[in-house]
């Protein structure tokens, strides 16, 4: 029997400048718009690097809010946890496909020395980041690198890059993904890319030591709440590397 196509064979795109050069979001976008039946618009997303130039030594957080409460618990967060520089919506546009996003935010964040007695300080953001995505009711961190985001949402990946105003940003890096969800169901925060730190994961198929792996990173703090082996894969990346 022939068979047209993999269901988790979900679609992948990425760039890389060789000589640094930045380039702008909408050659990535085309790219992964050619892989448009790869996936069934129940996920989409980007990771760019490089778009923050002028804050390169900030945490730069994108957060998802289902409501305005979430929103300003997690705020207060913040305050207590870190030197809030500079908070801003993350600019969007109307897109024929993209329906009741959550609320999108970023944060450029510092570490106050009096926070790292007894930790480093990518530690103490990983906790941070740990305590957000397990606890916080309503909010969800997106990424929370440096120098970096990540782009997500319910939708085909190129509707989602039209969304985000990719072509606004200038990156050395972009990575895309379009989702065809097997066993998780499509949400904003579970699309890919999957990030941690400056970390980010795009990823199609299974891996079947989901399991296995999940406990052991449990073991070093880190706190699984998605269900999928791609979140796996970038907390052992950010375990493994640090």
């Amino acid at each position: 029997m022939k068979c047209d196509g993999i269901p988790s064979g979900c679609a992948i795109s990425g760039m890389i400048s060789e000589s640094g050069k930045r380039i702008d979001g909408s050659s990535v976008i085309k790219s992964i718009a050619s892989m448009h039946d790869r996936s069934n618009g129940l996920g989409g997303g980007f990771a760019a690097y490089g778009i923050y130039p002028e804050r390169k030594d900030q945490y730069a957080f994108h957060m998802m809010y289902d409501n305005k409460e979430a929103k300003e618990k997690t705020e207060e967060l913040f305050k207590d946890a870190f030197n809030v520089d500079k908070d801003e919506p993350i600019p969007t546009r109307r897109e024929n496909g993209i329906s009741n996003p959550p609320i999108l935010w970023r944060y450029f964040l510092e570490v106050p020395e009096n926070k790292l007695k007894f930790l480093s300080e990518r530690d103490y953001v990983m906790k941070t980041v740990m305590e957000l995505n397990s606890s916080s009711d309503g909010a969800f961190v997106a990424s929370s690198g440096k120098n970096m985001g990540a782009f997500k949402g319910v939708g085909y990946p190129e509707d989602i890059g039209k969304f985000y105003k990719l072509e606004d940003y200038r990156a050395y890096i972009w990575t895309s993904h379009g989702r065809f969800p097997t066993n998780t169901p499509g949400w904003w925060g579970g699309a890919h890319p999957f990030t941690l730190l400056d970390w980010s994961v795009v990823h199609n198929g299974e891996i079947s030591s989901y399991g296995i792996n999940k406990r052991y990173l449990e073991m070093f703090g880190y706190k699984l709440e998605l269900r999928t082996d791609t979140e796996v894969i970038a907390y052992v990346f950010d375990l493994l590397m640090r």
